[in-house]
């Protein structure tokens, strides 16, 4: 997006009804709930939080895994107080090892000495994220470096037993984290992943469960751990001939999207607090700060994308203090940032065009209020400030369960009868955050155009943030 020296973030629902491009891909509800989610904690936690690695090998001796003073609900908390919305749990790294008491496995917690044995995080967790509130997700890696049986046949079929147990047991799952890993097993072998069967497995026991991995079904990876969504970033992807891990598409694909594509398929960008994923106790002092955050949000929410969190427990089981603190001191920022829509008594009018300046009143509502009425072929539409007001912030949303159907805009902005300003921009999505220099407006104007004659704008507002966290 190019970017003159402002812009401002604005969000409102606008009157009309839409036709959609029958040939366009939609969300479905499952992917629209997702959608609304924005940010969630991951939490890697297992044997690599006590060997200090990364990659276990799946050796590791069960007893290795000892937390002292496991404690989900204080990670519920943390997540409460940051503004997250649910937990994705590392259920199965690749080393093999499950922190549920897994019928088809003997390297899980069973097998180890925390709580003589008889210890189940899964359940700890899913219940504590049902008392908090909050959306229960699980990763579960199909590579095992430990399971003797990986490598061959029978190894789908233990794998899909254990996708019947976490979703059977522990659900509602919200989310399901797969990676593409395929490394060899410990009898040498890699495995052929029946990923078909696999899936068939989610939709059967879980059909309300969303499936994250390189190509979805339903989510796909943004094609970076830097937490940033592509500029722009369309919701769609086409899937044919690529496969998960090293078949996947290119990464520059994954963190756009494809303008035309098949799928509807929206980016989740991961990044961890901390340098790592898993807890190390190096890392204490290179925590992200309550700025890094903020502008991982703009970068990846404000992008259209979700932002999926990492905050890994240490060795006792809980959250450190030092991540709370960065993780409030980010809500914070937010809340303050988002806190004053300054076009909430704003007049805003639908333009029928640049040469035809005929206006009709159109109601502008909350960012995230909810409202049935959408907006027709609304490309081009007037925002009259009641008094002149200081903006450095604009965001647009888009209706996105008509479709993403916005591919460029710009947004001029006026003090009196004079442009001072403008922004290019393409892709919207949910939620497209704009930040710039502040300035002092009276109105601003905003062009909508599309390839398909649809434009779904739902949503408009405009703030005034700390000059420190906006982006340049």
């Amino acid at each position: 997006m190019k970017k003159c020296f402002l812009g401002f973030l604005i969000l409102a629902t606008l009157t009309g009804r839409t036709q959609t491009n029958n040939s366009m891909s939609l969300p479905t509800r499952q992917q629209l709930a997702w959608h609304d989610m924005e940010f969630y904690l991951f939490a890697h936690f297992g044997p690599n939080t006590f060997t200090d690695k990364e990659w276990g090998e799946g050796n590791e001796p069960e007893n290795v895994f000892n937390p002292s003073q496991l404690d989900c609900r204080q990670w519920c908390r943390v997540a409460k107080a940051a503004g997250a919305k649910g937990i994705i749990i590392t259920a199965k790294h690749h080393d093999g090892f499950c922190l549920w008491p897994s019928k088809f496995s003997t390297h899980t917690v069973r097998e180890s000495k925390w709580q003589e044995g008889k210890g189940d995080v899964l359940k700890e967790l899913s219940q504590a994220c049902r008392e908090y509130g909050l959306k229960f997700g699980v990763y579960l890696s199909p590579w095992d470096r430990n399971h003797p049986d990986y490598g061959t046949a029978k190894y789908n079929d233990v794998f899909v037993n254990m996708l019947k147990e976490v979703l059977q047991n522990y659900g509602p799952v919200w989310e399901l984290w797969w990676d593409g890993a395929n490394g060899e097993g410990p009898n040498g072998k890699k495995q052929v992943y029946d990923w078909k069967r696999f899936e068939s497995t989610v939709r059967k026991y879980s059909p309300q469960t969303v499936i994250f991995s390189d190509i979805g079904p339903d989510i796909r990876w943004v094609g970076n751990e830097s937490g940033i969504a592509g500029e722009p970033n369309w919701n769609f992807l086409d899937t044919a001939g690529f496969k998960r891990g090293l078949g996947a598409p290119p990464t520059d694909t994954l963190n756009r999207g494809n303008y035309y594509g098949k799928f509807w398929m929206p980016a989740e960008c991961d990044v961890s607090i901390r340098p790592g994923w898993f807890y190390h106790s190096s890392e204490d002092k290179k925590i992200k700060t309550a700025q890094q955050l903020f502008s991982l949000y703009l970068k990846s929410v404000g992008r259209g994308a979700n932002l999926l969190l990492n905050v890994p427990p240490d060795r006792s089981g809980r959250i450190t203090e030092k991540d709370s603190i960065a993780l409030a001191g980010f809500k914070k920022l937010k809340d303050e940032s988002f806190a004053d829509n300054l076009i909430k008594d704003a007049d805003t009018y639908y333009q029928f065009s640049q040469k035809d300046f005929s206006e009709r009143p159109i109601q502008i509502r909350g960012i995230d209020a909810p409202s049935q009425t959408y907006a027709i072929n609304m490309q081009n539409f007037v925002v009259q400030l009641k008094n002149p007001e200081k903006v450095n912030c604009i965001v647009l949303r888009e209706a996105i369960h008509l479709g993403q159907t916005v591919r460029s805009f710009s947004i001029v902005l006026y003090k009196g009868d004079k442009a001072i300003g403008q922004i290019l921009g393409t892709s919207v999505g949910r939620k497209r955050i704009l930040t710039f220099p502040a300035a002092t407006i009276t109105s601003f104007k905003v062009y909508i155009e599309d390839a398909q004659g649809n434009d779904n704008i739902s949503g408009v507002a405009a703030y005034l943030i700390d000059e420190k966290l906006v982006e340049k």
